[in-house]
């Protein structure tokens, strides 16, 4: 990965984390490593603990960021909130999706995608 891509990554998932904590997310843990894959923002709401995937692009000409969302994807992000359930004894829980589309010198447009897997 290259400095930019780790650097745009970094700015979406602030946003992201910016996001959810306006409304009313409790943020516990960020970029968690499982033996299936990252987890990048670990968050409660009420009883439920959700296991978000932060999809960040600056530019959407040809394609969305949740694009990016491939079925091996979608299988790593599964089995990750699974193990960390497991582990952490958590029965309610989902995986939502939050796509960041811009730059850090405008206006972001967020996508949240609740309950996506």
């Amino acid at each position: 990965m290259t400095r930019h891509n780790q650097r745009v990554g970094a700015w979406g998932e602030e946003t992201a984390v910016g996001y959810v904590a306006k409304r009313g997310f409790e943020v516990v843990a960020r970029n968690v490593r499982t033996p299936y894959g990252e987890i990048d923002i670990i968050a409660r709401q009420g009883d439920v603990t959700i296991f978000i995937e932060v999809k960040t692009l600056t530019s959407s000409k040809n394609f969305l960021p949740e694009h990016q969302i491939t079925a091996r994807k979608r299988e790593h992000m599964l089995n990750a909130a699974q193990h960390y359930a497991a582990a952490n004894e958590i029965d309610h829980w989902q995986i939502d999706v939050i796509a960041v589309e811009g730059k850090p010198e405008i206006e972001p447009v967020i996508t949240h995608f609740q309950n996506a897997l």
